[in-house]
């Protein structure tokens, strides 16, 4: 992997964000808990092979020590902490603790905001602590699922009573 000017580092063929993990970092440090990033992905198996990029580059980043992540896909995971090749994926562990950065897919994101043992998840979040929301692969979103992706960000909006224009939303495609 090698840096570009922008920012970016880029991956195997993925973009990792790194202004988003930076972001993370800079509120972990200044105290403030909740999920700070979402990635939503169409497909669990996009999550996971992304979740050991980030796995990797929280472990590689000095900068970046104590950021967690976690994945929060269909199947329950067994890992209650981070390690240099997986994120926090228990999720007992990440309703306890809810990540930095959660990483799931639609679907699930409904959930989240639905089932109540899923709730306290964003029970640390002030109206200003989610910053980024990115979805990859956005152009798999049309038609009805696409109307369903966005009726479902703006109930998240609504839910963490987030401030108009606060939200860093942003789409991403290999194609």
């Amino acid at each position: 992997a090698h840096a570009r000017h922008d920012g970016h580092r880029i991956g195997q063929d993925r973009v990792l964000p790194l202004p988003m993990l930076d972001h993370c970092a800079r509120m972990r440090d200044g105290g403030q808990k909740g999920i700070k990033a979402l990635i939503l992905y169409p497909m669990n198996a996009l999550a996971s092979d992304q979740a050991g990029r980030i796995a990797e580059t929280v472990a590689s980043e000095t900068r970046l020590a104590g950021l967690t992540a976690g994945l929060y896909v269909g199947e329950a995971g067994r890992h209650s902490s981070m390690g240099a090749d997986h994120l926090i994926d228990k999720r007992e562990a990440i309703r306890a603790d809810p990540p930095d950065i959660l990483l799931t897919n639609y679907k699930m994101l409904d959930y989240l905001m639905l089932r109540p043992k899923d709730r306290q998840l964003w029970a640390q979040n002030k109206p200003t602590t989610l910053r980024y929301v990115v979805v990859d692969e956005l152009h798999t979103f049309d038609g009805a699922q696409g109307t369903d992706l966005a009726l479902l960000l703006r109930r998240l909006r609504a839910r963490l009573q987030a401030p108009e224009g606060h939200l860093i939303c942003a789409g991403t495609s290999a194609t």
